[in-house]
């Protein structure tokens, strides 16, 4: 089994910097002062932030999934080149590093295969807005195995408890039925259809089925689920 580093597994506010003049008293932008932890174990998934070194493997991964994954994610390519990849996985480390995207990594437990990937998404407003949109794809080798299920549960229990998120999106195509009853079956909230919304990767008009979920809601889920085991 490969040794796995040691990661931050919670967030950090770094303390502001100190200000004179007109902007003394002011708090500081979410972007500075937040460190994002890098990764969250649970007994199913290991959620992580890609490293370099990581392109390989995410290389493999997408190309032998081209054809499961091409009718609902319009990155999917067949033709992507290992140095392609490994140049993603390190722009995915900057702009986590940098507080403006969190793409990561869904893998095993001992962290020994990708089995997907997943992220949180700024696409909802700046981090300050504490809400993203979550986004995933899982390997072909292992589709309909119940990962996704367990990844999205892992992403909404991180989300909650280490990152400043309220509230958590999903949005997919409205023809992908499997990518809604996952959501549903998460806890999250159908908040309507966006009609013609966008184009799928055939070029399409596609709606886009919309989804949510509030720390709030969150909370008050787990709080039931204690109360029916005890």
């Amino acid at each position: 089994m490969r040794a796995r580093k040691e990661r931050c597994h919670r967030s950090t506010l770094a303390p502001p910097q100190a200000e004179c003049g007109a902007n003394r008293g002011r708090e500081a932008p979410l972007t500075q002062i937040f460190i994002a932890p890098d990764e969250h174990l649970t007994e199913k998934v290991l959620l992580r932030s890609y490293q370099p070194g990581d392109g390989l493997e995410l290389n493999i991964a997408t190309l032998e999934s081209y054809e499961h994954l091409r009718p609902w994610m319009p990155w999917a390519t067949e033709t992507q080149t290992e140095m392609e990849s490994e140049l993603l996985v390190r722009a995915f480390r900057a702009r986590w590093l940098q507080a403006t995207d969190f793409v990561m990594a869904i893998r095993t437990p001992d962290d020994e295969r990708l089995i997907g990937g997943c992220g949180f998404h700024l696409r909802e407003g700046p981090i300050e807005q504490r809400a993203a949109e979550l986004g995933m794809w899982i390997r072909a080798s292992v589709a309909r195995s119940g990962h996704g299920t367990s990844a999205l549960e892992a992403m909404l229990e991180w989300g909650f408890t280490h990152w400043p998120w309220q509230r958590l999106s999903w949005r997919c195509d409205a023809e992908n039925a499997a990518s809604m009853r996952m959501a549903e079956k998460c806890g999250l909230t159908p908040e309507g259809l966006l009609r013609n919304h966008t184009r799928n990767p055939s070029g399409e008009v596609r709606d886009t089925a919309c989804f949510a979920i509030l720390k709030e809601e969150w909370l008050a889920s787990k709080k039931s689920l204690t109360r029916n085991r005890d």
